[in-house]
């Protein structure tokens, strides 16, 4: 679908949002997934309420580890030492991995209606541009950057106080049951891991889990998603990250959050409160061109009409975040 620069967020599909703020020319980049090709597109605005669009960045290359004809999921684009690079997930479904087992035994990862999955290809990517248009090039086509034999997600950037680059991801339920937030070190050209992963924290450490009555019906799964990290004015390091939230046979998909208070990445991680519940969730961070710190994520998941929302925030020392704003005048 085509849209033109009278277009607002409701009008268009957008999925595992992600904006891009680009001082240089005062134009905020919105990137997502494609609901009709695979491949990652990108919308443009000047005003965060008009947008243009869409525009292809990225189609899967031939040759690489990945199927090209499975889409794209969760693209981000990160300025970085002069350059833009993409990550995004890739899949290959026709190559399976190690069923999930404890010890000498297979388990079933099944969803709450009892649909079984099983572990396949899957991981995020980098690429790279010299604009935010892109076409954005992978650093490396034979492979994603968190160990291959992981199933994992939704990878983001995060640059450590000494400078150093890492990628934060999730390693999903499928292949775990409960599905954990991790980290691993980038080399300086974001193209490949150093080292191992580190474990940050799992899906069933949820603060709200905490209310939860324990029941033999319903222990797993514990889903993670959309992890991104930032670091707050005293010092700490805040992490948004989407799951479910489940109530009897009820689900929702909710955007929430776990707070780093020694600063590190290690940890220990607190988890805290829901930021935004109503099937909301996959959000990110961003400050706009005025000073204002935004929340963008997508409301729908699992519905065909799924919708970036905007809010604003603001940095709250015990809470982590506080939405202060819906801010439905831009995207309703």
């Amino acid at each position: 679908m085509t849209v033109d620069e009278t277009s607002v967020l409701a009008d268009f599909w957008v999925h595992d949002p992600f904006i891009l703020a680009n001082e240089a020319d005062q134009t905020y980049y919105l990137y997502t997934s494609s609901p009709d090709a695979p491949v990652v597109t990108v919308y443009r605005s000047g005003d965060l309420r008009h947008w243009a669009g869409p525009t292809t960045v990225f189609a899967i290359p031939e040759g690489s580890w990945a199927n090209p004809s499975e889409s794209p999921w969760a693209p981000e684009v990160h300025e970085y030492e002069g350059r833009f690079y993409l990550f995004t997930t890739l899949h290959d479904s026709t190559h399976a991995l190690p069923a999930v087992s404890d010890g000498g035994t297979e388990l079933s990862a099944r969803n709450p209606e009892g649909r079984v999955y099983s572990p396949v290809a899957r991981g995020t990517v980098v690429g790279v541009a010299t604009s935010p248009l892109g076409p954005f090039e992978l650093l490396d086509p034979t492979g994603p950057v968190a160990p291959a034999e992981f199933m994992t997600l939704d990878g983001t950037l995060y640059i450590d106080e000494s400078g150093s680059p890492w990628m934060v991801y999730a390693h999903e339920w499928v292949q775990l049951l409960d599905g954990t937030i991790e980290a691993i070190r980038l080399d300086a050209a974001l193209a490949r891991a150093v080292g191992s992963p580190i474990h940050l924290f799992r899906g069933s450490e949820a603060a709200f889990l905490r209310e939860r009555t324990p029941s033999a019906l319903s222990p797993v799964p514990y889903i993670t998603d959309g992890p991104q990290v930032r670091r707050l004015a005293n010092g700490a390091l805040l992490m948004l990250w989407a799951t479910y939230r489940r109530d009897g046979g009820a689900s929702e998909y909710v955007e929430t959050m776990a707070i780093s208070r020694s600063g590190g990445l290690a940890g220990p991680w607190e988890q805290l409160d829901v930021l935004v519940d109503g099937n909301a969730g996959h959000g990110m961070l961003f400050t706009t061109f005025e000073g204002t710190l935004m929340l963008v994520l997508h409301r729908g998941m699992g519905t065909p009409r799924v919708r970036a929302e905007l809010f604003e925030v603001v940095e709250d020392e015990s809470a982590g975040l506080r939405v202060v704003a819906d801010r439905s005048d831009l995207y309703a």
